[in-house]
Parts: C-alpha cells; structure tokens; sequence
C-alpha cells in the first residue's frame, strides 16, 4: 500500500503537506475541530486521512476481486469552488478522492470528514463508476432505437440518445448515493470515527428533497440510513 498523498491546500498561505503512514492501532482517538483556523482545519484533515484511507483500502480488498484499492486522496483548491467530494479514476484506473478546499474548511469536525471520505470510497468500492457507465449507455441505446423507429432523422436520434443517458444514469443514482452512505458508515467506523455524528453534514447542506430523477436522496433518508447501519456493527 502506497500511503504518501500529497495535499496541496491553498488557505491563507500555500502549502503543501504530505501525509505520513498510518498511526499505529491503539493511537489517539478522533481529532475534533469544532472552530478554528484554516491550519487547524489541514490537520485535521490531513489526520482523517491518515485513518480512513488504510480502513477503506482493507474493506475494498475484502469486498472486491481484481480492483485496484490504492486510494489517492487528493485537494482540490481552485479558488471560487464551493464545498464538494468526489470520486474518480485515473488514466491508470487508479481510484481518487477529491475533496475541495471549501469543503475541508467547511466540516465541523474530524467524524464530518472522515464520513465523506468513506462515502467517496464507498462508490469505488460498490462500482459505481462502470455501473452508470452501463445504465447510460442502455439508455441511449433504447431511446435512439425507438426514435429511429418512428423515423427521427439523425439529429433528434443523437438528442434521443443524450436524453437517454442522461435518465439512465439518474436511474440509479438515488439508490447509489444511498449505497455509498451505507458502507461508507461501515469505513468510518471502522477507522474508528463516528458517522451518526458525521452524517450531521447532511443537516446542514440543501435538502434536495424527493424529486423525480434527483440525483441525491432526501437528507432525512440518508441520515436515518446511517443510524440504521451504525446501530447495527
């Protein structure tokens, strides 16, 4: 396991802290940043990282057959982007975890962070990329062949086609989002953070409520979800 993740955190003055390996078991629990300077924040951070990363690569070994779990957590500080994670691969297919500089400062403390970095994970884990992958492209194939059935020309099909993806994708994105909660509480607890307490996030960002082909699940859900989950390890 490759444990040297570089975190250039542009705050009040640029830095670029790498991140050592692990603590061993037995090392303090969770660090709390309830307020604070933006220093206080990349330590905390960068802390969470040292612990969840490990705990999400052992669970996507033993959950996985064939997929690469080398995380590689990234920061992303554009000046201007709002709070936000992400999760993708590399060219190489190597999975990364993007957290925005906004986002960092943003969580009120170390079991805030360590949830959504377990929840990013969670995505890699159950697949998520390759599976919308999938869900669009059987959607634009079905929505392209009935409209080249009813004679669209080859303009209105490509159209049929984007519209098709793009509801194929939003299919299961509920249901993914969702998933990710829920081993991403397992990840977080397992790196001995709280994630009941983490989930907390959710009560402060815009609910996106119940909408037809929303992209995220109403935020009581997701927070009612992760009690369920951690009541249950």
């Amino acid at each position: 396991m490759r444990l040297f993740v570089v975190l250039c955190l542009v705050l009040t003055a640029a830095a670029c802290v790498a991140v050592p390996p692990p603590a061993p078991p037995g090392g303090p629990g969770p660090v709390d940043r309830r307020a604070g300077s933006a220093e206080a924040a990349v330590r905390t951070f960068v802390a969470v990282v040292r612990r969840v990363e490990p705990e999400a690569e052992r669970v996507c070994r033993a959950r996985t057959a064939g997929t690469n779990c080398d995380f590689h957590v990234v920061v992303d500080d554009r000046p201007g982007l709002p709070p936000n994670a992400f999760q993708t691969l590399d060219r190489s297919g190597r999975p990364v975890i993007g957290f925005t500089s906004a986002l960092i400062l943003t969580a009120q403390n170390a079991d805030e962070m360590a949830f959504i970095l377990g929840h990013e994970a969670a995505h890699h884990i159950a697949g998520h990329i390759p599976r919308a992958q999938r869900s669009a492209a059987v959607g634009a194939v079905l929505a392209g062949t009935l409209a080249g059935l009813q004679g669209a020309d080859a303009t209105v099909i490509r159209e049929a086609e984007s519209l098709g993806a793009f509801v194929g994708v939003r299919r299961f994105s509920r249901q993914f989002e969702l998933e990710a909660d829920a081993l991403g509480t397992v990840i977080a607890a397992g790196a001995g953070f709280d994630p009941v307490r983490g989930a907390a996030f959710f009560a402060r960002i815009p609910d996106p409520g119940d909408r037809f082909l929303g992209s995220h699940p109403p935020n009581a859900e997701r927070i009612a979800l992760v009690r369920r989950v951690a009541a249950g390890l």
